[in-house]
Formats: C-alpha cells, sequence, structure tokens
C-alpha cells in the first residue's frame, strides 16, 4: 500500500479547510478539461453529466510521452488478448502498475486494480480498491465523477460483504458511498454505520463518518457531536480537527472555530498553506 499522505486545500475566499487522504494523491488528474468534457454524454438538466471512465482514460493518455504510450499499447493489447482469468488478472494489474508508478494519476490505476480485483474476488483486493476510492472521494468535487467512483466503491463494498458480512469496516464503508451518489437515500447508509457504533462506541472509522453523513444531511450539530467524539478516540486525527473548524465556522462560533484552526496548525508543514490558515484565523478573532 502507498504511503498515506495528509493534503489540505484551502479555497479562495471562504478558505475551506480539509483533509483528505489519498495514497501519495498521485497529481491526480481528475479535474475538469474541455477537451474532457466534450466526450462525455450531454448532461441532463438537473442531473451530473456521466462520468465516461474510457473517455478519461483516453484523455490522459494524451499527455503521455512516446515511450509511456508504446508501453500503455502494448498493455492494452495483451489485455485484449488475454484469454483465461489469470491472464486477465496480471494484465489488469500490469495496467494499473503503469498508471500508479509512471504517471501517477489516481482514476486509472485504482479502475484497473478494481477490475483485478473483482476477477480476483478476495476480501482484500476488493477492500483495498474501495476503500482507496472511498478515502478519494472526499477530495472529488466533480459531481460525474464522484458518483461513478461512489457507485464503483459501492460495488466493491458489496461483493466484499458476500464474502464476509461480518466485516464491520467493509459494513462501515459500504454505508458511505450513499453520501456521494449512490442511489437511495443517505439515511440508508447512515443506519447501517449506527448500528456499529452502538455495538462499539470507540470505532473511530463509524464515528467520523457519522459525522461526515451529518454534514452531508445538513445537521451540523450531530455532525459536531460525531467529530468531537473522533478527536476524543484518536485526539490527533487531523481530518476530524479541520472539518470541526469548519462546522463552528458555519455556525457562527468563531471562538471555537479559531481554537480548533489552530490546533490543525500542528498538522500543516506547508508554508503557503500554513500563511493562508494564521490569516484565516485572523479574519475570525
Amino acid at each position: 500500500m502507498l504511503k498515506k499522505q495528509q493534503w489540505i486545500v484551502v479555497s479562495a475566499g471562504a478558505v475551506l479547510l480539509f483533509v483528505t487522504f489519498a495514497f501519495g494523491r498521485f497529481s491526480p488528474k481528475h479535474e475538469e478539461h474541455e477537451d474532457h468534457a466534450a466526450e462525455t454524454p450531454a448532461a441532463v438538466p438537473g442531473q451530473p453529466s456521466a462520468f465516461d471512465i474510457n473517455a478519461f482514460i483516453r484523455e490522459q493518455k494524451k499527455g503521455l510521452t512516446p515511450s509511456q504510450s508504446a508501453i500503455i499499447t502494448s498493455l492494452e493489447t495483451a489485455l485484449t488478448r488475454g484469454d483465461l482469468v489469470t491472464q486477465k488478472k496480471q494484465n489488469f494489474q500490469a495496467m494499473s502498475d503503469f498508471w500508479k508508478d509512471s504517471v501517477r494519476s489516481f482514476i486509472p490505476f485504482i479502475y484497473y486494480y478494481a477490475e483485478k480485483a473483482k476477477l480476483e474476488n478476495s476480501e482484500k483486493s476488493l477492500n483495498f480498491a474501495a476503500h482507496s476510492m472511498l478515502e478519494e472521494l472526499r477530495g472529488v468535487s466533480d459531481p460525474g465523477l464522484r458518483t461513478w467512483m461512489a457507485n464503483e466503491a459501492n460495488n466493491l463494498f458489496t461483493r466484499s460483504l458476500t464474502l464476509n458480512p461480518n466485516n464491520d469496516s467493509t459494513v462501515i464503508g459500504q454505508g458511505s458511498t450513499f453520501f456521494f451518489g449512490v442511489s437511495g437515500a443517505p439515511m440508508e447508509g447512515i443506519l447501517k454505520i449506527r448500528a456499529i457504533a452502538e455495538k462499539n462506541p470507540n470505532n473511530v472509522f463509524a464515528q467520523f463518518m457519522l459525522g461526515f453523513g451529518g454534514m452531508v444531511s445538513g445537521q451540523n450539530d450531530k455532525a459536531i457531536e460525531r467529530f468531537l467524539k473522533v478527536t476524543e478516540i484518536d485526539p490527533q486525527n487531523s481530518e476530524a480537527i479541520f472539518l470541526l473548524a469548519e462546522l463552528y465556522e458555519r455556525g457562527g462560533d468563531k471562538k471555537k472555530a479559531v481554537e480548533w484552526y489552530e490546533k490543525g496548525k500542528n498538522y500543516v508543514d506547508n508554508p503557503e498553506l500554513m500563511k493562508a490558515l494564521e490569516e484565516k484565523i485572523k479574519t475570525l478573532k
């Protein structure tokens, strides 16, 4: 597994501080581009544009070097010619490794890894792919991509649960996907996670995702309660710290917001981000 790194995204104006855990982040290339948008189906009014993984990968390939293009062509040829399940698993793994190691692009990497995991059908590989998507999802703003990733993660978690229905982490993960666009009300996911939190109040993952679900549903007071529980169990959980600061700021409690932003400074090692954070704190005092 790649080393997790904490990344703080500071938005202009509101300066939303939000930490995502994203496997080295891969210098992710899932931003919107004009030429990419042209290859996606037209949006239905009131609904996000459907995300086309094949069109996305075609766009990514345009930025490859000649040597990388030669490698990917060879790998794609091997993939289409692989008839046996074992061959396809090996080819999907090779494609995944290429996008991870050579290009550092998260979406193609996890897509091909997930395809391998589906063929492998092991709890370990399915959960790795699903949790990787879920963690990255918290930093995705594009609605179409977010919905596609949420559905992919939900599918992977569901497959894993058929192998081991008693894995609490998998149940929480599957329930959490409803917060990001999977068909169904977020409450459907919250109820599944809440049952685990009631059974084990010190389950940080459950408490955190209940807090996130509270944010999604606009229940900020309940979200704060859950994130406070997270920091009680895990005082160095920087993601919960920054989300608490944001929630208090939303609610107009500047004193509490400053308190949590100040705690968040312990997890910022980028000078520019630290400067932005200090400016943010000044505006709240």
